[in-house]
């Protein structure tokens, strides 16, 4: 595999030269704008693999594993599905745990202990009646509950060595969130058990070594495909699922680390390329990915196949079902993504391969992000300061804020970015900080913050072969009295981005997906019925909120 060695990132993160990474370009219009060839296995695995089953990794994100009877149905997937594949099935914590779990941390650095214990009282039950309900073994009910009870109990004591400090530490933090995944991974796993499909919880700090990011962490590919082949292919080839915890691994001192919010699609990508998977299937509560928000779009369709690139581009800026980061261990080993509904097994949802639907040339979907504000850059008191655009991006990278989308003028001292609306504000600070010594005799502020603003991305196949498109946009655009304030174009082929006011965001999205027939394309070229419509939504008005960790 071919990757790019991670770069040192703030005071706690360590990479030795002789591992590699997987991370994602910031900082630019394009999610990923240097897509690797996809790179096969090995003659000889895949000569092995041709005598045995298909492996598949299976993910169930939080609505999928809610409760008792959402973690029947899982189970009863992967039973179907065992019958003609190998499996490795990725679990994340019940919907809404982990924000329980990280409302627990904050409530304890703040000192306010009351809150924490009605926090743990909660999970206590919603956890134990889970328990109670799928597990009716009582040797196998005793032994999880003790579990509990343990995990109960270490976050518990990692709240109070917080409140007692007045300090939530990244570590403390990643150590207390990930607890939610902990709880529900042995529970699945008795319940197949119970059904008689043998299978072993397994945490992942067992088999995904990153680096020391907490938060954040990035995998090292190399010793993770290592410790994932040596742990689970014995169980694969014995016939035993095994059930890895989401979201989690651990560095190289052994200390868990998080994978990012959303990071338990990670974690299955990042195991589908490890073990050299066949596929990788992400089961969540939509049947796919849609050609646009279908709240704000009511003709919003299913897409029934789509491109690493284009899936990519929408992850970035704004998809719900995909975590941003999702696609890149698949997209290195040429391995097909599948997005389907656990809550309608039957529907083959939207299938993500190297290629997609190889039409030629056109406009796949839309996207928007509309958490975001908008930095401008420029003014008379910067004319003449060198390298305004590499201090720019050089500030966005030490504060880690990554720029949705940049446009400047041609004098390069006049600049507007585009960031998310939770990072703006500490991004202002540093840019003005980088430039004060520069702007330290001017009076007008060279500096300021929109943050009413959101962008509208166009997805596509080979966009710059599409005559018009730009003027296109503009006409529609000009029609429903939406004003432009700023677009990007050309740095990818199969996407352009614009930026408007947040309260033009439904309008233009409904010009857009009109100026282009998306619903008539889509319904034209995947054929569905009314049943067909997703139970929730695959887009959302942020960026990282997939199906939650």
């Amino acid at each position: 595999m071919r990757s790019k060695v991670k770069p040192e990132i703030g005071h706690n993160a360590r990479l030795p030269r002789n591992h590699r990474s997987l991370h994602s370009d910031s900082g630019r219009t394009s999610a990923f704008p240097n897509l690797l060839l996809p790179i096969p296995a090995s003659e000889h695995q895949r000569a092995q693999r041709s005598l045995k089953r298909p492996l598949r990794i299976m993910k169930f994100g939080g609505t999928s594993v809610a409760d008792a009877s959402c973690m029947r149905r899982v189970a009863e997937i992967i039973q179907s599905a065992a019958q003609d594949s190998d499996l490795v099935v990725v679990i994340s914590a019940m919907s809404g745990v982990t924000n329980k779990l990280i409302e627990a941390a904050v409530q304890s650095e703040c000192g306010n202990r009351e809150a924490v214990v009605q926090i743990f009282s909660q999970l206590r039950t919603q956890h134990g009646a889970a328990l109670t309900s799928l597990i009716q073994s009582d040797a196998s009910r005793h032994r999880i509950g003790q579990q509990m009870q343990e995990l109960f109990g270490e976050g518990e004591r990692l709240c109070e060595a917080t409140a007692l400090l007045h300090e939530l530490t990244p570590r403390a933090r990643d150590s207390i969130s990930s607890l939610g995944e902990r709880l529900s991974v042995p529970l699945v796993a008795a319940v197949l058990e119970e059904s008689g499909l043998a299978s072993q919880c397994i945490e992942a700090t067992e088999l995904i070594v990153t680096d020391s990011y907490y938060g954040g962490a990035e995998p090292w590919m190399d010793l993770t495909r290592e410790r994932s082949t040596a742990r689970l292919q014995p169980l694969i080839e014995q016939g035993t699922v095994p059930v890895v915890t989401g979201f989690i691994g651990a560095n190289e001192d052994g200390v868990l680390t998080t994978l990012g919010r959303g990071g338990s699609d990670y974690s299955a990508t990042i195991l589908g390329s490890a073990l050299d998977a066949d596929e990788v299937i992400i089961w969540t509560d939509v049947d796919g990915l849609l050609t646009a928000d279908p709240r704000l779009v009511p003709e919003a369709c299913l897409i029934s196949e789509i491109s690493y690139r284009e899936a990519a581009e929408l992850a970035y800026f704004g998809a719900k079902v995909l975590h941003p980061k999702t696609l890149q261990p698949v997209i290195q080993r040429g391995i097909p993504l599948r997005i389907r509904n656990t809550f309608a097994p039957e529907k083959l949802g939207t299938k993500i391969t190297p290629a997609g639907c190889t039409n030629g040339v056109g406009v796949t979907a839309l996207a928007a992000v509309t958490d975001a504000a908008m930095i401008t850059i420029g003014g008379p008191g910067l004319w003449g300061v060198q390298d305004v655009l590499g201090r720019t991006f050089a500030t966005a990278t030490a504060v880690r804020t990554d720029v949705l989308l940049i446009s400047q003028s041609s004098s390069q001292n006049d600049i507007c970015l585009v960031v998310s609306s939770s990072h703006a504000k500490r991004m202002l600070e540093a840019l003005r900080h980088e430039f004060s010594h520069d702007l330290a005799h001017e009076k007008a502020e060279h500096i300021t913050l929109d943050a009413t603003v959101a962008i509208v991305t166009v997805v596509g196949q080979n966009l710059r072969a599409l005559a018009g498109m730009v003027g296109r946009i503009f006409a529609a655009l000009g029609r429903e009295n939406v004003d432009l304030l700023a677009i990007a174009h050309g740095a990818s082929a199969c996407n352009l981005s614009f930026v408007v006011a947040r309260k033009d965001v439904r309008a233009a999205l409904v010009a857009a997906h009109r100026e282009f027939q998306l619903g008539e394309l889509a319904a034209a070229m995947f054929p569905v019925n009314n049943s067909d419509r997703p139970v929730a939504w695959a887009y959302e008005s942020g960026r990282n909120s997939p199906d939650a960790d």
